[in-house]
């Protein structure tokens, strides 16, 4: 197959999952980017323009083409997914067939743990390899504390910082991006100075306000562009706003690996991290081996994961009413016992 197919991530794994369609007469191709009923498709003859009438079409997936229409799209190895931004009970595909997800995090303002965590157990969920991306470190002061606040979330995943402007870094994170790389993060944080950097296209970049570190939406659009020196492609994508998970249970897992770990040496098996004696995961906060802000990260997307999945399963939405039932009627029974004093309330 042509090196131009090779360079966005044809192998002999995709040639034989093809096989069926080049028997039909069918041409292979990676689309790279999509717009409303069109897509640019990569081929080995070049780069074409197609039509579609499906809606489940992704930059980064490998699809047959006859002529100027896609005829099907091939099994993803991997996707990147989040709760559809409408709050429809379906995921929004961001990203396929996706070998490394690059969480950019900004070293110029406060960090944001939680969206960082958020961040990783999507990118875990997705099958690919997570590496964060400590960006604007010429203007952090102290890029050392930045460091070892994301290194207590990112259980797992490398951590690389770099400075796209003064170049800091760059060979580093080239050595670490490879294959399908997709960067996620808000506006602002520096995502399309440093797509810039690793692909040498200029893409466009707008000021982020000072007051809240915040930026308007430079890429408007997910679309692949090749990465330096032949190492991979780069799906860049808008800043997301709102990142909901999605069916991520097992991205969550990965993510809070450290609590899970903890988790295993508690006395009950279904304890909750709450006053049970004997608890591990409590024990480790009380020693200021694990922050509490990390605990309470993991129950509230754990329960933001069970709320999604119970948007499409009658039976878990009515398990999780009655749970939530049981816990404010628990609540309130203990303002309500017998001889207690209705004037401490």
């Amino acid at each position: 197959m042509s090196s131009s197919l090779e360079l966005f991530g044809w192998d002999s794994t995709w040639a034989d999952a093809f096989a069926p369609h080049a028997a039909g007469g069918l041409t292979p191709g990676r689309v790279v980017r999509v717009d409303r009923g069109q897509c640019d498709v990569i081929t080995a003859a070049g780069p074409v323009r197609a039509e579609f009438t499906r809606t489940d079409v992704c930059t980064g997936d490998w699809v047959a083409l006859s002529g100027l229409y896609l005829h099907a799209v091939l099994p993803r190895r991997t996707a990147l997914v989040r709760a559809a931004a409408s709050g429809l009970s379906h995921g929004q595909v961001l990203a396929a067939n996706v070998d490394v997800v690059a969480v950019i995090v900004p070293c110029t303002v406060e960090v944001d743990l939680g969206r960082a965590e958020r961040l990783l157990a999507l990118a875990w969920e997705s099958g690919a390899r997570p590496v964060v991306v400590l960006t604007k470190t010429d203007a952090c002061p102290d890029v050392a504390r930045v460091r070892e606040q994301i290194d207590t979330v990112a259980v797992g995943a490398d951590v690389v910082a770099v400075s796209a402007v003064a170049g800091d870094g760059l060979d580093a994170l080239a050595d670490a991006l490879t294959g399908t790389v997709v960067l996620v993060g808000q506006s602002g944080v520096g995502k399309s100075t440093l797509a810039t950097a690793l692909t040498g296209t200029d893409l466009a970049v707008q000021d982020v306000r000072e007051v809240d570190g915040k930026g308007r939406h430079t890429t408007v659009r997910r679309e692949m562009i090749p990465l330096r020196g032949g190492r991979g492609v780069l799906i860049d994508t808008p800043g997301l706003r709102g990142v909901g998970l999605y069916d991520a249970e097992d991205g969550l897992h990965r993510a809070f690996a450290d609590i899970d770990a903890l988790a295993a040496d508690c006395r009950f098996g279904d304890c909750a991290h709450g006053s049970e004696p004997g608890c591990a995961v409590r024990a480790a906060i009380d020693a200021g081996l694990l922050p509490a802000r990390r605990l309470d990260s993991y129950r509230k997307l754990i329960r933001e994961n069970e709320w999604a999945a119970a948007r499409t399963d009658a039976r878990l939405r009515s398990e999780l009413r009655s749970r939530e039932r049981a816990f404010h009627k628990a609540y309130r029974n203990q303002f309500n016992r017998p001889g207690r004093d209705r004037r401490t309330r």
